[in-house]
């Protein structure tokens, strides 16, 4: 009789601290991994968000006992040792680095395969020199040591090389898993909100944490210019320390009852599927998933021109305007011009095509050699330009 051989074994090394995109992105290749029969880990830092709600029942959750990255490195080594999985998929620069010295200090043979997320010179804009200094010294001193190195846009692997040294034609881009059939499902269920009615006046729509990151004071500064000419409405959703700075610029500019700052979103795609526009006026991305979800919907987009993604997901401004960071003029301009051409529903879903679950896990899994790598479905590194 034939003996069954056991799953493939990935542990994921993660920290929950919030409601943001990684979180999401890990939660989708997770079931993604679950699905294709793979035996899943998921090693836990902080466990403080909505996403962790959403994982398949399957997960085997560790609680590795503390909520700082860097205390949990002796239970890393201690989980490496005992379990020893064939593979650790780790996201977030600090727990990078973690995982990378637990590994060394284990002395195990796990695959270890790190995920950056974020343009990271754009995120440490308006650090001190001492800080950008210890964080690139501490990138060019751990991330040779990965068995790979996984950026989720091209001006991700790019500003990673520049940092550590290393080429970039041995940084693996894979686009993240943005499209699933949660998204679509959740996009079709039904939306309470007197806004989004079919006869209402246009609703642009923008999300994100309410951080310096996402810019919302240009957008709505760039919306004072549009109203003036078009009847519309702003919904801007997410949380963050800005809301009462956003909130006083609302009323300066008096436009209440235009304006809402609803936070967090339990379910985002409802929002992002009835909006007349959605647009992102982000400083720095690393790829950002709620354009590419908007796009995956049918929704026109308007973007920033910022580091990096907006360009390589709308194809050099193919499906859909980019803009100077922080041109509240051109912003405006870009946002009437999208309203009143915009383009046709099928053309935007075109540009998230290689954003698909199915697409992003297959990629990992040869990443992680948890599957064998078929004809014409390996990863392939960018080339070096």
């Amino acid at each position: 009789m034939e003996v069954e051989s056991p799953p493939p074994h990935l542990a994921v090394f993660l920290s929950f601290s919030g409601h943001g995109g990684v979180e999401r992105m890990m939660v989708n290749l997770i079931t993604g991994f679950i699905d294709a029969g793979v035996k899943v880990d998921l090693l836990l830092v902080k466990q403080r968000s909505p996403h962790l709600d959403t994982l398949p029942e399957e997960v085997n959750i560790v609680r590795l006992g503390s909520e700082h990255t860097l205390l949990c490195l002796w239970p890393l080594i201690q989980y490496l040792r005992c379990h020893r999985p064939q593979a650790l998929l780790v996201a977030k620069d600090r727990a990078n680095k973690v995982a990378i010295l637990a590994r060394w200090l284990a002395g195990t043979s796990t695959r270890l395969v790190v995920r950056l997320g974020t343009t990271l010179s754009g995120a440490l804009q308006g650090r001190s020199r001492l800080k950008r200094w210890v964080w690139y010294a501490s990138q060019r001193r751990f991330y040779p040591w990965a068995d790979a190195i996984v950026a989720v846009s091209h001006g991700v692997a790019e500003d990673t090389a520049r940092i550590t040294g290393l080429s970039v034609a041995g940084i693996y881009v894979i686009p993240n898993p943005v499209v699933t059939a949660a998204l679509l499902r959740r996009a079709a269920e039904p939306l309470d909100h007197p806004w989004f009615q079919p006869e209402g006046a246009p609703v642009i729509v923008a999300a994100g944490r309410l951080t310096q990151q996402k810019d919302f004071a240009s957008l709505i500064l760039a919306f004072d210019k549009v109203s003036a000419e078009i009847d519309c409405r702003l919904v801007i959703l997410g949380e963050g320390n800005l809301r009462g700075q956003l909130e006083a610029l609302v009323a300066k500019l008096g436009l209440e009852g235009r304006v809402m700052l609803p936070g967090f979103a339990q379910n985002l795609a409802s929002f992002l599927s009835r909006a007349t526009l959605f647009v992102l006026s982000s400083r720095w991305e690393g790829s950002p998933n709620v354009l590419t979800e908007a796009l995956a919907l049918g929704v026109p987009v308007v973007a920033t021109d910022c580091p990096s993604g907006p360009r390589e997901i709308l194809q050099d401004g193919k499906f859909g305007p980019l803009v100077s960071v922080g041109d509240v003029p051109a912003l405006a301009q870009a946002i009437l011009k999208t309203l009143r051409q915009p383009l046709d529903s099928v053309v935007l879903q075109g540009a998230s095509k290689d954003y698909n679950i199915k697409n992003s896990v297959s990629k990992y899994l040869e990443l992680l050699e948890l599957k064998p790598c078929k004809q014409g479905e390996c990863v392939e590194p960018p080339v070096d330009k």
